[in-house]
């Protein structure tokens, strides 16, 4: 993303329809989070994606390296493209929380202490938070994998698969009802038994990001910011 185009979206702010809200998600690979979130759940919802997988493919692109090949990603090159990648991912995330924008937080959600922390940041900013949890069976994960470009190796896969399929309960409670979603998507996004599934979740996701701020912190920064607006346009 160009900086200028970082810009504008903190210059959205207190425009931002679903300012001061965050939904992360959580999948192990080959769950299809990342695709549901970007293009059914929460598609053209306007909240900016936080994701450093895209930033990564693309600096290794630039880079001239295979993006696919595990051996190249492990690799000192490919690790310290990695660490950049990260460094972007946080860097545009800063500028989002400036404007306190709506966030779409997309992880595996292998390390619940991480989670925790973010989403205990981002509350104490005055955002609402809200989790997606994709849910597969470990057969479809491993069958998912394969088709993807950046291939695992199937241990890793079952590895942490296990490890998110351990953090279910705990992100339930860290969470809270209603604000913990688990999508089923073995059969994927056009499977009819699913089909119920899908519309409940997409519903109580739009109430969730369409509602107005109700913490006091988000209130408080709403007004100064709207206040500082109007004080400079009467300026001009």
């Amino acid at each position: 993303m160009k900086v200028n185009e970082i810009i504008n979206h903190v210059e959205e702010g207190v425009y931002d329809p679903h300012i001061f809200k965050a939904v992360f998600m959580a999948g192990g690979p080959g769950s299809g989070k990342s695709y549901i979130a970007t293009s059914r759940l929460l598609k053209g919802g306007g909240l900016k994606v936080v994701n450093s997988d895209d930033i990564f493919e693309f600096k290794m692109d630039k880079a001239g390296l295979d993006y696919e090949d595990p051996s190249v990603i492990y690799s000192p090159q490919g690790q310290e493209i990695r660490n950049k990648a990260k460094e972007t991912t946080a860097t545009m995330e800063e500028n989002y929380l400036k404007g306190r924008l709506g966030l779409i937080i997309d992880g595996t959600g292998r390390e619940i202490t991480k989670i925790a922390k973010a989403k205990e940041k981002l509350t104490q900013m005055g955002y609402s938070c809200m989790m997606v949890f994709v849910n597969t069976s470990l057969e479809i994960a491993q069958e998912r994998n394969l088709q993807r470009k950046r291939v695992l190796p199937a241990e890793e896969v079952e590895k942490m698969w296990n490890a998110v399929q351990n953090n279910m309960m705990k992100f339930q409670q860290l969470f809270g009802d209603g604000k913990f979603q688990i999508v089923d998507n073995n059969g994927g996004l056009e499977d009819p038994d699913r089909a119920e599934n899908f519309a409940k979740v997409e519903k109580n996701i739009t109430a969730f990001i369409s509602r107005p701020p109700s913490n006091r912190y988000a209130k408080k920064w709403i007004d100064a910011e709207t206040k500082a607006k109007q004080a400079t346009s009467q300026q001009e």
